[in-house]
């Protein structure tokens, strides 16, 4: 099928794009994240983590000029809306109520991945808006119900509003690198144990001296009550006699490998549920992905009782918080291993970011702020597309009022924060 001036393929599997063409587009994006890797969505399918039979249904659009690609995006068929973390359940039940079928429906996104960052691939603007048209011209051919772009950059949220999608807003909480104008370096000696000033002219994302020099130094950018919590939170895991260690890359052991996975699927379990992801997708990251995870283990009494995976992008110097899990229950271990020893690696490396995940609003105590994010959608019902747009008008009144309501609780001293969103996403949100 050919639209304007490109031929648009659509393949069933991952493994079907060339790898070296998908990650080459990836690369020049202005924010593009490990989790969009052509070898993590393939490691998803290879696994079987995400795939037909888990209602992941594989239908990768790419638009090509002879042999070269200039567009792509991971779209999958969806028959049921887990592990997205945009919710879209109401949408699906107002459907059921009226005798319409919302499933499938059409979904480009991370699967089991809620991080922000490009979606749509491209090698210029005419060929990312080609990509969005070619997108809703598939669900619409193929009677879908709708199409959805979950966690969008900035450039992608743009050029789905142009089109005519309609944009949705939600909330999320990362940290910031950002020591500037702070006076003094804590001299408590409850910080002793705390990463010291850290070289970082190894990274190129670094630009001079104005990231915190210590976590003694981030503490003390925060109010008080805030800081003393986070201090009798650390204390706590502290004297429970819990240590921590941190591997990096391939330094990471196969066996450490094998010990997340038995604290990831176990703490699943607790809660009732299967992990989404299986064994064989982290063996599959310990190997062609290595570059991009840290991981932490608790030790105990010299053995190990909990850890962390997160994510890294050493190239923009940003951390991501995904995956933990416990085998012994410690007071304060889930906030140390997820939020404090990232952050104080963070600090240690120069890192500029260290995102937290979806949901949370108890991050904010840990000095995580909150962020706007964007999705994108579109509806074939006309009746439907005019109800949910009037919807999304009246939730993104309440998410600005939402995060106004947060700023104001900002555990930050300086009263003169901005409001934070993703990086460049300012114009675009609508």
């Amino acid at each position: 099928m050919t639209r304007s001036n490109y031929v648009t393929r659509v393949f069933s599997s991952p493994m079907e794009v060339p790898s070296g063409s998908w990650n080459e587009l990836l690369k020049h994006e202005a924010d593009p994240s490990p989790f969009m890797k052509h070898e993590y969505l393939a490691a998803l399918h290879l696994s079987g983590s995400a795939g037909p039979d888990a209602g992941w249904q594989a239908q990768f659009m790419t638009l090509w000029q002879g042999e070269r690609l200039c567009a792509a995006c991971a779209m999958y068929l969806k028959n049921h809306s887990y592990g997205e973390y945009v919710f879209d359940w109401a949408w699906a039940n107002a459907y059921d109520q009226h005798g319409l079928a919302y499933y499938p429906k059409a979904l480009v996104a991370v699967p089991f991945t809620p991080v922000p960052g490009a979606r749509l691939l491209a090698v210029d603007a005419h060929a990312r808006s080609a990509l969005v048209q070619a997108l809703v011209e598939h669900a619409s051919r193929e009677n879908l119900s709708s199409l959805h772009l979950l966690f969008l950059q900035a450039e992608d949220a743009s050029v789905c509003k142009a089109n005519g999608l309609m944009l949705r807003h939600t909330v999320q909480f990362h940290w910031q690198n950002a020591g500037t104008g702070l006076e003094s370096l804590s001299t408590d000696e409850s910080d002793a144990h705390d990463v010291k000033a850290a070289p970082h002219a190894e990274h190129a994302f670094i630009a001079g001296s104005c990231r915190y020099a210590s976590f003694g130094h981030f503490l003390d950018s925060l109010q008080q009550e805030k800081r003393k919590k986070i201090r009798q939170e650390r204390r706590k895991v502290a004297e429970a006699g819990v240590s921590f260690r941190w591997s990096l890359g391939r330094d990471i052991e196969k066996a450490d490998w094998h010990f997340f996975y038995r604290c990831y699927e176990r703490t699943y379990l607790e809660h009732g549920n299967a992990p989404y992801l299986n064994r064989d997708f982290f063996d599959r990251m310990s190997q062609t992905m290595s570059e991009n995870w840290l991981l932490f283990v608790a030790e105990q009494a010299g053995q190990p009782i909990a850890c962390s995976l997160i994510a890294i992008d050493p190239v923009l110097g940003v951390a991501y918080g995904r995956y933990w899990g416990a085998l012994a229950r410690v007071d304060c271990l889930h906030f140390e291993a997820c939020y404090y020893q990232p952050i104080a690696w963070c600090i240690e490396h120069g890192y500029i970011r260290f995102e937290g995940g979806a949901q949370g609003e108890h991050k904010m105590a840990r000095a995580l702020l909150p962020v706007k994010t964007t999705s994108a959608h579109w509806l074939a019902h006309p009746s439907f597309a005019d109800a949910v747009e009037r919807f999304l008008a009246r939730e993104g009144e309440g998410v600005d009022q939402y995060v106004r309501h947060l700023e104001a609780r900002s555990p930050v001293k300086r009263a003169s924060l901005a409001p934070r969103q993703m990086p460049g996403s300012g114009s675009q949100n609508g």
